[in-house]
């Protein structure tokens, strides 16, 4: 018979081993995933640049319903190595189309409460149409490609996972191909 302490966590569901970091400085590029609290200071602070006169941050925050079911929080999980290689890809193709100053891409892992924030995009270049592009079009490249999944806990005790990329930006349904 196997207790629980038999067991150990794969290091990549054990929060003892984030934050999980990549960087590339020479394009400005931070990406995190963490199981702690994200800090919106912390992403306008690395994005900063003499050369920006845009800043654009989004912060994706728990909210308290999902299709009128009250919702007690949600809980996210990943598996860091491919998710950092895709978040890199993404941030290193926004740089390269928008001509980015710099960009944050940080996501919280495991519980996530209700008003906190479970991502944050944070984008600076010279002008403010780039940047708000930049944003959005991150955001949404990031619901749909990174690894990240998400659980939905519910007060009435039901809960359901769910790929970010099920809804689209005003949260209606997508239907996602499987090809």
């Amino acid at each position: 018979m196997t207790t629980s302490e038999d067991q150990t966590t794969p290091a990549h569901l054990d929060p003892k081993t984030y934050p999980r970091h990549l960087t590339d400085p020479t394009q400005n590029i931070h990406l995190e995933l963490t199981y702690s609290p994200l800090n919106a200071q912390s992403a306008l602070d690395k994005i900063s640049s003499p050369a920006a006169g845009a800043n654009v941050l989004f912060l994706g925050t728990t909210r308290n319903t999902f299709e009128d079911r009250a919702v007690s929080q949600l809980s996210y999980t990943a598996y860091p190595p491919l998710t950092l290689k895709t978040l890199a890809g993404i941030a290193r193709d926004a740089v390269a189309k928008h001509g980015l100053t710099g960009i944050v891409i940080a996501h919280r892992l495991g519980v996530v409460p209700i008003r906190e924030a479970s991502i944050v995009i944070a984008v600076s270049s010279g002008h403010r149409r780039a940047a708000w592009r930049a944003g959005e079009e991150v955001l949404e490249i990031c619901k749909e490609k990174a690894e990240i999944w998400k659980r939905e806990e519910f007060v009435d005790g039901g809960m359901e996972w769910r790929e970010n990329r099920e809804r689209d930006g005003e949260g209606k349904k997508v239907v996602v191909s499987e090809n």
